[in-house]
Order: C-alpha cells, then sequence, then structure tokens
C-alpha cells in the first residue's frame, strides 16, 4: 500500500471560475482526479460503504495497488 497517498472525499470540490492563473492547484504530489461513473456489483459496494466514509478512496486505493502489482510484474520480466 502506498502511504504517501492521502485524498478526502469530504472535502468540497472547487468551482472557482475565472482563467487558470487565478485557480489554486492542489500540491504537485496530490495525482488528479477525474469523475467517472463505473458499474459495480450491490454486493461489493455496499461491503465498501460499510467501512463508512471515504469508501471511493479505498475503491481508488485498491485499484492503484493492483495496478503497481501488475507494472512491478512487467518491469520483472
Amino acid at each position: 500500500m502506498n502511504d504517501d497517498f492521502q485524498t478526502s472525499w469530504s472535502e468540497p470540490v472547487s468551482t472557482q471560475q475565472g482563467d487558470a492563473s487565478t485557480v489554486q492547484r492542489p500540491p504537485v504530489a496530490a495525482p488528479l482526479k477525474q469523475i467517472v461513473t463505473i458499474r459495480l456489483d450491490v454486493d461489493m459496494l455496499k461491503w465498501f460503504k460499510a467501512a463508512g466514509p471515504g469508501y471511493q478512496t479505498r475503491i481508488n486505493q485498491i485499484l492503484r495497488e493492483h495496478m503497481e502489482a501488475q507494472q512491478a510484474g512487467r518491469d520483472a520480466e
């Protein structure tokens, strides 16, 4: 698990209007986020939500761990 990766889904999304020079950007280390629609099995989603707030972050972290493991396996070949 990547302990450096911290995201709070409870923080509001900035809806500032203005040119790019006035919009506050997240720190360089923070990964960009994109809103997507994803279809998940109902029981799996209930399981993630049962752990409390932050279920989207937990799903993202698990997907990231899987991606990094796949990349590491490819690099080892």
